[in-house]
């Protein structure tokens, strides 16, 4: 089967269980902007040299998919969704964030007033990433905005991985090691 299946030649996309939608809508503005995070986060794990920072942006990004998934699935279709397997996004998801903010937080991370991106390339790519999931939440409270119904916790869980983005990249900027790619952390 070919990528360039050319259903969405008439401005429509597919959300899961064949339901077409505009290529506007919503969910798909929100899944855009989740996949451009995605994105990021591969280059900031491609530019980070520690096995315990490309470890967690990896579990990150798998758990992204799952969050497109579920954002790709209309309310009427979330019963089948979870029912065929499909990962939902869960306060667990959450807590592991809640986690590294904790240990960020314990961490010598010294700033002063707002950031400026940039200081080192890892920390400009986790930056970036940073941005782009504060406005892939702002999409998925779009959702909300409609007057479908989103599950709140994949509003929480990207604003605590924003959190998760802005320790990283302060942290990256203040030690020697994290600069070298967070190798020293857990």
């Amino acid at each position: 089967m070919s990528i360039a299946t050319r259903t969405g030649d008439d401005g429509t996309t597919a959300l899961m269980y064949k339901r077409r939608v505009p290529k506007t809508h919503p969910r798909i503005e929100a899944n855009g902007a989740i996949d451009e995070l995605n994105a990021a986060l591969g280059v900031a794990r491609a530019a980070a040299a520690g096995d315990w920072l490309r470890g967690e942006l990896f579990i990150t990004q798998k758990q992204l998919v799952d969050v497109m998934g579920e954002i790709a699935t209309a309310p009427e279709d979330l019963d089948r969704y979870a029912r065929e397997g499909f990962t939902v996004v869960t306060p667990a998801m959450t807590a592991r964030l809640d986690e590294l903010v904790k240990y960020l937080e314990a961490q010598k991370i010294s700033f002063k007033g707002w950031a400026t991106p940039g200081a080192t390339p890892l920390a400009a790519a986790l930056d970036l990433a940073r941005t782009a999931c504060r406005r892939s939440e702002r999409r998925v409270c779009a959702i909300r905005e409609t007057g479908e119904s989103v599950n709140a916790e994949i509003i929480t869980y990207l604003n605590r991985l924003s959190d998760v983005l802005w320790l990283l990249a302060r942290w990256v900027e203040t030690n020697t090691e994290g600069a070298a790619g967070v190798s020293q952390l857990a």
